[in-house]
């Protein structure tokens, strides 16, 4: 056993920081290098007047840098509490907020600091490459304020939710090969031993696991001729005495650094290797705006435009994956995954709960399964046809008339717009008709 505390997290302040050390040597040294080895390469304006622009420079960068990056940080936490708290992390880790924050502090420390050069030795003089490069470092945090406005910008509904689709895209495309691509799934057991020769175990706070590096787990195995196999997969917590991974078989012990290494493990969960988190952050959106305080159908509608693509998507890649096999093709690790049912139910449970009463967001559901029927194949039916029972089922539990039940009953891909005729037909009890 092994006690594993690795965090795969860098500071954010590592960055502004590297910035803030870099202005003021600069600052310090710069001006003494150009009196030294370039005395004659002066600016021709005023000493009074290169001081005035220093002065200005320095003041204003750190007033545009409180009041810039104030406004962010509310933005943020606004984002947290109308969409979800997940999102605070990935916003906040933004590099175009660190950068832009390291430009801001640099312009200013390296504007005091290069003041100092100014009229050096009573000389009367300015030197011209410390006055340009501050110049550029004014041009520079404009170009950076830039950037983060449109950062900000992204904080919109509309813009969040695309921004967590396209992260959800890639890792798919990354993570599942196409449909019609062998499989190496097989039935059987890791081992023929049912004892593991070596476990992985977690001690310490509780962590995400990150990053399995699949291809340095295979080797490992292979070396040792035995199969690992993970007990915890990616976006999984793990917390005191919980197992991470098993070896069977092996001959000889795996060094366990190395184990380790294979394994990363954060304070946070990532979208790398991990596609359902993209879906769970959606979903954590749909059900924030169905909540009475926000109420807003609209949003959750949104919410499953991107469910439906990553859900389509997924059922056209095959699924059927965790069993990674060495050059010879021997089995040597084991990873767990999420199979098609667990992806519909991760993408449809609490929205079906909650927006029970939404008529929009049922109509919707309806639209989305409908959909999603047509252009699957075969192997994805049973799973959406039973979803579309489930539907049918809230339906009629969540609406008392028969007038309510046909409206919701509708398949509409905006919810509230143009409305279809339902491609799998619901029919409606005359008796379960009980106006009030």
């Amino acid at each position: 056993m092994l006690v594993t505390n690795r965090i795969r997290t860098l500071s954010s302040w590592g960055i502004p920081a590297l910035y803030a050390a870099a202005a003021i040597a600069l600052g310090m040294t710069l001006p003494r290098l150009e009196t030294r080895y370039f005395s004659d390469l002066v600016s021709p304006i005023s000493t009074s007047a290169a001081t005035a622009v220093y002065a200005s420079i320095a003041s204003g960068m750190i007033s545009l840098t409180g009041i810039v990056f104030s406004l962010a940080f509310v933005m943020i936490q606004f984002s947290a509490t109308a969409y979800s708290p997940r999102i605070v992390w990935w916003m906040a880790r933004d590099p175009v907020m660190s950068h832009g924050l390291g430009t801001f502090i640099a312009t200013f420390l390296y504007a005091i600091a290069a003041l100092t050069g100014v009229d050096r030795n009573s000389s009367g003089k300015v030197p011209f490459l410390s006055l340009w490069l501050v110049v550029v470092l004014l041009a520079a945090s404009v170009a950076m304020f830039v950037a983060l406005v449109q950062r900000i910008q992204r904080l919109q509904v509309n813009q969040m939710l695309v921004f967590v689709g396209n992260h959800g895209r890639k890792v798919v495309e990354a993570t599942y090969p196409p449909l019609g691509a062998p499989s190496n799934e097989r039935e059987t057991t890791p081992h023929d031993s049912t004892t593991p020769t070596q476990i992985l175990v977690h001690h310490g706070n509780p962590l995400y696991v990150q990053v399995i590096h699949v291809d340095t787990l295979v080797n490992l195995a292979s070396a040792s001729d035995g199969v690992i196999e993970m007990i915890a997969s990616v976006g999984d917590t793990v917390v005191e005495m919980t197992r991470l991974l098993q070896v069977y078989g092996a001959h000889v012990k795996i060094d366990e650094r190395k184990l380790l290494n294979a394994v990363e493990l954060g304070e946070e969960r990532t979208f790398e290797q991990d596609p359902k988190y993209a879906i769970r952050i959606l979903v954590d959106i749909a059900i924030r705006a169905l909540s009475a305080a926000i109420n807003d159908p609209t949003t959750a509608v949104q919410s499953l435009d991107q469910i439906q693509d990553l859900l389509l998507r997924l059922g056209m890649r095959r699924l059927e994956i965790g069993t990674y096999p060495d050059r010879a093709g021997n089995t040597r690790l084991l990873v767990p995954f999420l199979r098609w049912d667990d992806l519909l139910c991760l993408a449809f449970d609490e929205i079906c709960a909650y927006g029970a009463g939404s008529i929009q967001v049922m109509r919707r559901m309806n639209a989305l399964l409908a959909d999603l029927k047509i252009a699957l194949p075969e192997e994805r039916q049973a799973g959406l046809t039973s979803w579309q029972a489930r539907v049918k089922a809230t339906i009629l539990s969540s609406y008392r008339t028969n007038e309510e039940r046909a409206e919701a009953f509708k398949e509409d891909r905006q919810g509230l717009g143009a409305p279809r005729q339902p491609r799998t037909l619901f029919a409606v009890d005359p008796k379960l008709n009980n106006p009030t």
